[in-house]
Order: structure tokens, then C-alpha cells, then sequence
């Protein structure tokens, strides 16, 4: 026989299973957390007669409210969660015999939120009005409010990682995409001017998979050469943009004939233009006459190369110029270098990369290994393989944190 009271139970029953229906249907609807988090409210307010809320949610390493429904804000700034409520492991009710602690006076219980034994969120919940008659609305409904604010707060957690992946996915295709920029700016060896009276050869190491540097090496004339290096601030998907344009201006503008320092000034200005006063660039650029054997230049702020005068035996730097692209409006001077340069020597332009290594959790810069490398009767062949073997040396020792990037030039006769 059902007895009243197993009705009446029963009745209580149901209303809590549609309640969690109601719930999961507008999860399963794929409301945002906005949406559900205000549906909640309205249960809490309105059908359980809940007059306070407060729900805490640990999310990217600290703790966020997430709801705040009834509550003063003087109440909710002198909460702490890792000391006022990290302590509870179960629901705890506050009475007369058990009062709350003084940063939690007003509401009537806490409810603790657990994901594989870890505390992934509270619940705080209080009556308004705490002298109507029969069992308080907090201590009737809290075992529900606590398996509706489970399913909330692994609701809002599966969409704080679906929104991470997504993010994650987008900066993925990006960094792709300036990959391929770059790769399309850094020229093959097949594109290099071919002269029997120099050998070029480079490398480049883009630190993660796409850089800030970029060099290139142009058949200016029949018997003039232009390289470049640079190197901008920043990595990513701007500092490939702001290359790109860099390096097309450069085609255009670099010619057999222009004057080195109007070249610069347009460089400054297209920069200044491009970056938005947001990043600079690094620059080395030089013109190598075939037939006079003139090397002219300008070092804009950037690492000076290394000449090896193989006649005196001696290691030049070449750091002649001015300061880096993008830092001004206007650059106030700039001083043009010019070399001849002897049989058999070398030169080697790089970026910071190359000379700058982690040590412990310093960062220590020294091109003293690099000058050794070069200054030798070796082919720019083999002093560039020996350069990449101590790159593979500091990659297994994780020493390296930059791109680098680096042009060798033998000159023959």
C-alpha cells in the first residue's frame, strides 16, 4: 500500500529528477556558460527560494566567481578561497551550534565541488529571510543544489578546454601560415647569384618553427651583388608580415646604383609605416662589386659581421651604419662603410642567435668561437658545417632560445 508520505516522497523525487532534466537539456542545447549560469540563478531563486548565492570555480590556476546572485559585494571581497574554504570536504551547515566563521557569516552552508578528489568549486548559499517558518530552502535543497552545480561547473570546465582547443587549433594554423611566409622569404640555394669568383653559403634556424629573421642575396648587375640580413623584434605571425613587406620593399628599392643611405631612410620610413612604432628592425646590408672588388655597407643597429682579410690575417667587424630600423621617425645620421676587399677572405653576417646562448639562467653572448671558426684558410663550406655542428652541441644542451640565421661569403679572387 503507498502511504501518503511515499507519495509525497515520491512527488519530491520527481520534481528533482525534471529539475536535472531541465538542467542537462540546456546543456546538451549547448547554451553558453552565461546562459546557464543565469537558468541556475532563476532555479535557485525562484523554485528552491535560495535568497543568497555565491559559486566559486578553480579555473587556469586561481580561483573565479562565477555567480554572485543576493550578496553584497563587501561580502564577496572579504572571502578567500584558499583559506576561508579549501578546508571543506563535505557540506558543511552552519547553526547556532556550529556558526560560521566571521568571512562567511550570512550564508547557511558551503558546498564543497569535487572532481577525482580534487576541489574544482563551491557553492555558497544563505536565506534572505531567515524567519520564515519550515525548513530552510539551503537545507532542503542542498544535496540537489550540490548535483546541479557538479554538472554546472563540468559544464563550464568542458567549455573553458573546448575554447583553449579552439585557440590552440587558430594559433596552430597561424604559426603555420607564418611558417610558410617565411620559407617564403629565406631563398634556396638554387636562387643564389652564380659566380665563380665568390661562394655563398648560409643557414637558418627558426627557433619554433617560424622566426624574426631573414636574409637574402641579389643579382643586382652583372658584376654587382646585394645581400641582407635582418632580424625583428618579435616572433610570430606579425614579425612574418612585417618581414614580408620588408623584403619586397628591399627588391624593389635595392638596386646597382641607389645611394646607400636614401635606401636606409626609405627602409626607416616603410618600417615606421608597416609597424606602427610596435617592433624594429635589425639590419646589415651590403653591395659587393665583382670587378672592382668594392664592398660598400650600412649596419643598422644589427650584429656587426665578421670580415676575415685573409692577406693580413686579421678579423675586421663591420659596424659601420646607423641605428635600427622602426626606432625613429627620422634617422639623424648614417655613415656608410666601404672595404676592398683581398683575395681568399671570408665574411660572415649573422643574427644575436648564433653568439647567444642560455647558461644556468644567464644569458651569455660571445662571438669569440665564431671568429675562430673563420679565421682559417677553410672553405666558407666548412667553417658553416662546423658552425652547425656546435648549433646540434647547444640544441641537445637546450642552450639555444632564438632563431639564427647566418650568410658566409669566400671570396675567391
Amino acid at each position: 500500500m503507498v502511504t501518503k508520505t511515499s507519495k509525497r516522497k515520491i512527488r519530491v523525487y520527481k520534481e528533482r529528477l525534471n529539475i536535472i532534466l531541465d538542467i542537462l537539456q540546456t546543456m546538451n542545447q549547448d547554451h553558453s556558460i552565461e546562459d546557464l549560469l543565469s537558468e541556475f540563478e532563476i532555479l535557485l531563486r525562484e523554485e528552491l527560494n535560495v535568497g543568497k548565492v555565491l559559486v566559486y570555480t578553480f579555473s587556469n590556476n586561481e580561483w573565479k566567481n562565477i555567480l554572485i546572485s543576493g550578496v553584497d559585494e563587501e561580502e564577496v571581497l572579504k572571502i578567500n578561497v584558499e583559506k576561508d574554504l579549501l578546508k571543506y570536504t563535505q557540506i558543511e551547515e552552519f547553526n547556532v551550534s556550529t556558526p560560521p566563521p566571521s568571512t562567511l557569516v550570512g550564508f547557511d552552508s558551503v558546498i564543497p565541488l569535487f572532481y577525482r578528489y580534487r576541489a574544482i568549486g563551491f557553492v555558497l548559499i544563505g536565506d534572505i529571510e531567515e524567519e520564515r517558518p519550515g525548513i530552510s530552502p539551503t537545507i532542503k535543497h542542498r544535496q540537489l543544489i550540490q548535483i546541479i552545480s557538479n554538472l554546472i561547473i563540468v559544464f563550464v570546465e568542458n567549455k573553458r578546454m573546448q575554447k583553449e582547443l579552439l585557440e590552440q587549433e587558430a594559433l596552430k594554423k597561424e604559426m603555420e601560415l607564418a611558417s610558410r611566409i617565411q620559407n617564403q622569404l629565406i631563398p634556396g640555394e638554387d636562387q643564389y647569384p652564380k659566380s665563380h669568383q665568390i661562394t655563398i653559403k648560409t643557414l637558418y634556424h627558426p627557433h619554433y618553427g617560424v622566426g624574426g629573421d631573414y636574409y637574402d642575396i641579389i643579382q643586382l648587375s652583372r658584376n654587382v651583388i646585394g645581400f641582407c640580413i635582418a632580424d625583428v623584434s618579435g616572433k610570430g605571425i606579425a614579425a612574418a608580415m612585417l618581414m614580408s613587406n620588408f623584403q619586397a620593399v628591399i627588391r624593389t628599392l635595392f638596386t646597382a646604383r641607389v645611394n646607400l643611405k636614401k635606401l636606409v631612410h626609405k627602409l626607416n620610413d616603410r618600417v615606421n609605416e608597416s609597424a606602427n612604432n610596435e617592433k624594429f628592425i635589425t639590419m646589415f646590408i651590403g653591395r659587393y662589386n665583382l670587378r672592382t672588388r668594392r664592398l660598400t655597407y650600412v649596419n643598422a643597429g644589427h650584429l656587426p659581421p665578421l670580415y676575415f682579410d685573409d692577406k693580413k690575417g686579421v678579423i675586421h667587424s663591420l659596424d659601420k651604419g646607423c641605428i635600427g630600423l622602426g626606432m625613429l621617425d627620422f634617422i639623424p645620421t648614417i655613415e656608410v662603410g666601404k672595404v676592398t676587399i683581398s683575395k681568399h677572405s671570408k665574411l660572415m653576417a649573422f643574427t644575436d642567435g648564433l653568439v647567444e646562448h642560455e647558461q644556468g639562467n644567464k644569458v651569455e653572448s660571445n662571438s669569440s668561437h665564431i671568429e675562430k671558426i673563420i679565421a682559417n684558410r677553410k672553405s666558407i663550406v666548412t667553417n658553416i658545417d662546423e658552425i652547425q655542428r656546435s648549433i646540434e652541441g647547444y640544441i641537445r644542451s637546450d642552450a639555444i632560445f632564438d632563431d639564427i640565421s647566418l650568410i658566409g661569403i669566400e671570396f675567391h679572387r
